[in-house]
């Protein structure tokens, strides 16, 4: 039987605890930098609570029990690092949820090849609609992204 994959390994073994914290599994990547593997477990608060914010309490709650239960199951032969942390201010938008969740937000789009010469474009998140990331500029003009173009899409920190 082929291993599971180590991301919805630790999906499922999280799943139950964050819910009866008050979290969800917002991401989670296993990824080698260097030498060196990292296991990244990005939680946020539950639903739609954008008021309240994770804290480093509730990442080193996760951490403890993730980190037992991978002891228990011991699914990764190489040396890692865990780390558990919230997305963060300016995050990541990957799931269709996250887009819907952040519509009317300010968000910075990243793109992989240039478009009208740029890689880089702002404005105010409309949604995924369609396979494309489409936003509208300080001008008001819609501007769409087909998502597989689209780097990254992160919510832009305004101060």
């Amino acid at each position: 039987m082929a291993k599971k994959k180590i991301t919805d390994l630790v999906e499922e073994l999280t799943s139950e605890f964050l819910l009866q914290n008050g979290l969800e599994l917002y991401h989670c990547e296993f990824v080698k930098e260097g030498k060196d593997w990292f296991l990244r477990v990005y939680i946020d608060k539950a639903g739609d609570e954008s008021e309240n914010y994770v804290s480093t309490d509730d990442c080193e709650t996760v951490s403890r029990f993730l980190s037992q239960k991978l002891d228990e199951e011991d699914p990764i032969s190489q040396n890692y690092y865990l780390e558990v942390s919230s997305p963060g201010m300016d995050r990541i938008l990957y799931k269709e949820k996250d887009f819907a969740r952040f519509k009317g937000q300010m968000v910075d789009v990243s793109l992989y090849k240039a478009f009208e010469g740029k890689k880089l474009f702002s404005g105010k998140l409309v949604g995924l609609i369609d396979g494309q990331v489409t936003i509208t500029d300080e001008k008001d003009n819609e501007l769409k992204f087909p998502a597989e173009q689209v780097a990254n899409t992160r919510l832009a920190v305004v101060f």
